[in-house]
């Protein structure tokens, strides 16, 4: 896959921590990277936003973004408070097929969830996906309520003749419950995609996280993680 879209279940759930991990494990493994953040909301101009994130964790990773909005809402209501243009699917794509043309693998990273609107006309990441026939991961919270939340974006991925490589869980605590150790075997049934990762809830604060990103993710996502090691590690 040399374009692959990162999408949430929802906000603040680690999926630009996720991304980084990608990035780092593609990196690790002799792939050139680039990643890509269509929209970013709630940074004022000059401020390091998503991308720069990743680039601060992951390592030398090309990175564009093509729009900026103040307010932290979603790209369509951001841009129109702010009078700024909309970013579409188009620009989108285009922008990826040029990264692309330079790179083994192009990360896009997208706003909140999959259906988060970027423009007046209600069009999504998962337009700009299909326009390129590109994969989605998901990126998923291990709590209660993820279940749900995860199978109507795999629906919806369905809907609309996307395909996703699986699940990526974007913060995994030291102490997990009941409801997140059952999650790691619900997951993919409620998906219908294999679980690919889990990172760990301080992720973004290790020093050692390029070297130790791979260790998360698996060998789908260019990592050395094993979803059987892991549910064996963490019984219901």
């Amino acid at each position: 896959m040399s374009v692959l879209f990162v999408s949430g279940t929802g906000t603040e759930i680690g999926k630009t921590v996720a991304t980084a991990a990608i990035a780092a494990a593609a990196l690790a493994a002799g792939r050139s990277v680039a990643v890509l953040k269509p929209a970013q909301t709630g940074m004022a101009p000059g401020e390091p936003g998503d991308a720069a994130e990743v680039a601060r964790l992951a390592g030398p990773v090309t990175t564009a973004e093509l729009a900026r909005y103040p307010e932290p809402l979603a790209p369509d209501t951001a841009a129109r408070r702010a009078g700024l243009p909309y970013v579409t699917p188009a620009q989108v794509a285009e922008a990826a097929q040029k990264l692309a043309a330079d790179h083994d693998l192009v990360l896009v990273e997208g706003a909140g969830g999959l259906l988060v609107r970027f423009d007046d006309e209600g069009r999504t990441l998962a337009d700009a996906a299909r326009l390129l026939d590109a994969p989605v991961l998901i990126v998923a919270p291990a709590g209660l309520g993820t279940l749900n939340s995860c199978a109507l974006t795999a629906e919806a991925l369905a809907a609309r003749g996307l395909r996703s490589p699986g699940v990526v869980i974007g913060s995994w605590p030291a102490a997990p419950d009941l409801a997140m150790r059952c999650n790691l075997a619900d997951l993919p049934k409620v998906s219908g995609t294999p679980l690919l990762g889990a990172l760990p809830t301080n992720a973004a604060t290790l020093a050692s996280f390029p070297t130790t990103a791979p260790t998360w993710l698996s060998p789908t996502l260019h990592g050395t993680w094993s979803a059987e090691s892991f549910l064996a590690t963490w019984p219901a």
